[in-house]
């Protein structure tokens, strides 16, 4: 149907419901973790904005809105300001690349897999020019954190979804879809526990969340921000786990596979997402916040040689299976 259409108009469409996902879908995580934390800690959670508080995030949203946009006297003003959309954009240009179906995409681009993983590397770059733009201690401290933990997580990261990509003979996330195979779950078991932990540690999240440790270093890279400054950094922060469980459901959990994929498949590949987020936000109820030496050992000596021997795993069965 959008085929039919001209490619201005086609391009224009896909942009708007892009945009669209990009400020919804990541508002829905949010009023998620928000219920999810409640509950497993026996409370209500937000409850005045809107029916059982759907309308919490956008009540958050307003109110940063009037607040006062500061820059510290000491902090590198170009820097400074441009660090949240650094932050920011690259899920959205991950967001667009990430398939729910092999014809649900809204840019299909050759090497998508590669782009993808490139660009959510550069929205993890934010954190660190927040940190060292400030001016201050405490968040060049979180910026230097944030820094050594991207290093750290990356080699990992990329490595488990290679192991996808050697399975599928592909770097194309339309093409990993159409070569999933339900043996992958056990097959590509070692390389999905890699690139959760690891992606977790990309977002900065508990248990790997020692760059923003609010009881060491007040807020790490966001102690001097505020406003809508501070508030496109949580966007930045839910939009991440948007992303990265989208890519975990395709990379790993087959996409749109399931009942009536054909019709079905982008809800499918929406729902295992879903789920996957939602794992995600349970590690911060349930798990403590490890110490720095422990992050670094747990990327260097677990995941890293886990991710290299399913690679040599998933060689080893591309060739044997040929």
């Amino acid at each position: 149907m959008l085929a039919d259409l001209p490619f201005a108009v086609e391009a224009a469409l896909k942009a708007v419901v892009v945009l669209g996902a990009f400020l919804t879908l990541p508002l829905l995580i949010g009023q998620t973790e928000h219920k999810v934390m409640a509950h497993m800690q026996g409370r209500l959670g937000p409850m005045e904005a809107g029916f059982h508080g759907v309308g919490q995030l956008v009540a958050d949203g307003i109110k940063f809105a009037q607040k006062e946009d500061i820059t510290p006297a000491a902090a590198d003003r170009h820097v400074f300001r441009l660090a949240p959309a650094v932050a920011l954009v690259p899920y959205l240009v991950a967001m667009a690349l990430v398939p729910l179906s092999a014809t649900w995409v809204a840019a299909d681009v050759p090497a998508s897999l590669l782009v993808v993983l490139a660009v959510t590397s550069v929205g993890v770059l934010g954190t660190l020019m927040a940190g060292l733009g400030s001016g201050n201690k405490y968040s060049q401290l979180g910026g230097m954190r944030a820094g050594a933990q991207l290093v750290s997580y990356e080699l990992p990261l990329v490595l488990a979804a290679a192991s996808v990509a050697l399975a599928a003979g592909t770097l194309s996330l339309v093409g990993v879809i159409e070569a999933w195979s339900p043996l992958w779950l056990l097959w590509q078991l070692p390389a999905a526990f890699v690139f959760l932990a690891s992606a977790v540690a990309e977002l900065q999240r508990t248990p790997f969340d020692a760059p923003i440790a609010d009881a060491e270093i007040v807020f790490g890279p966001f102690t001097e921000y505020s406003g809508l400054r501070f508030a496109l950094f949580l966007l930045a922060e839910y939009a991440g786990i948007v992303v990265f469980s989208m890519l975990f459901a395709v990379l790993f959990l087959g996409g749109p596979a399931g009942p009536w994929s054909q019709t079905m498949g982008p809800v499918w590949t929406l729902a295992k997402g879903f789920a996957v987020a939602v794992v995600v936000l349970w590690l911060r109820i349930a798990w403590p916040r490890v110490r720095e030496d422990q992050l670094q050992r747990f990327a260097w000596t677990v995941l890293l040689p886990v991710a290299l021997g399913q690679l040599a795993l998933t060689g080893v069965g591309v060739v044997v299976w040929a």
